[in-house]
């Protein structure tokens, strides 16, 4: 039995994880209740309690779906659609998709629910802060990439704040002048790549328009495939609809 539970845990933290879809974020692709596994080492699992990876299978391309520790919070595990590699520069223009100034087509089916926000309607609760953005039409942003240099000034220093705090660094301004670790600072070199991601529910997902970049290193693995699926809605004190809700058609079914 201990055998058993040791291969068991090594299975889970550098293999195969299994994953519960909580909100509506990636419908239709994905759905509440949706139960996955999520492969690991094809990124390459991480050593728990370090930073220290394995190597990887494969690199994150556009249009995986990912599982990632959610950077404001990373006691939660989110799940988004890769939709911008670092170095590639974003925007939307009437909630189409561009990448480095060609038309996105990831995913074929995207959802809304909303009424579209126009441009010039910024949004104070996009990233970043007083971008002007809003969540259908936002950019141009370039996704930093490990060994870019920034120029750091007062009109773009909330989209680079965050990121530079994160790399293990003091930052702030003081009469104009950014300071990093207490001196002076006229540009930055980012340390790590950075991955821009959103929701295929575009109307109803906390993505990387509100929140920022995702770090490299909370990138936990690719969603794999489905093995069970039913209305999360329905308390399982009420077994025979609980049971009666499964999606048997769902089970099986790959993500992509």
């Amino acid at each position: 039995m201990l055998i058993a539970l040791l291969f068991a845990t090594i299975i889970r933290i550098f293999v195969v994880e299994s994953y519960r879809i909580p909100t509506s974020s990636m419908e239709n692709t994905l759905l509440a209740g949706d139960f996955l596994f999520v492969n690991k080492y094809v990124y390459g699992a991480k050593v728990p309690f370090t930073d220290i990876r394995l190597p990887q299978i494969d690199s994150v391309e556009r249009g995986d779906i990912i599982v990632f520790k959610f950077p404001k919070d990373r006691s939660l595990n989110y799940i988004k659609r890769c939709v911008a590699l670092s170095g590639d520069t974003l925007e939307i223009k009437d909630r189409a998709l561009f990448i480095n100034g060609k038309p996105s087509m990831l995913p074929e089916h995207v959802q809304y629910l909303g009424d579209l926000m126009p441009p010039g309607y910024p949004d104070r609760q996009v990233f970043p802060r007083y971008s002007g953005f809003n969540k259908d039409n936002y950019g141009p942003l370039r996704v930093p990439q490990r060994g870019d240099v920034v120029t750091l000034n007062e009109e773009n220093y909330y989209r680079y704040a965050t990121l530079i705090q994160e790399e293990g660094h003091r930052i702030g301004v003081t009469g104009g002048t950014i300071l990093i670790d207490g001196k002076p600072a006229e540009t930055y070199t980012v340390e790590q790549n950075y991955y821009f991601v959103m929701g295929d529910n575009r109307d109803n997902s906390l993505d990387s328009r509100f929140w920022g970049f995702l770090p490299e290193r909370d990138i936990i693995g690719q969603a794999l495939m489905v093995y069970w699926s039913w209305n999360p809605n329905i308390p399982l004190l009420d077994p025979v609809e609980k049971l009666g809700s499964i999606r048997w058609q769902r089970t099986g079914l790959v993500v992509h």
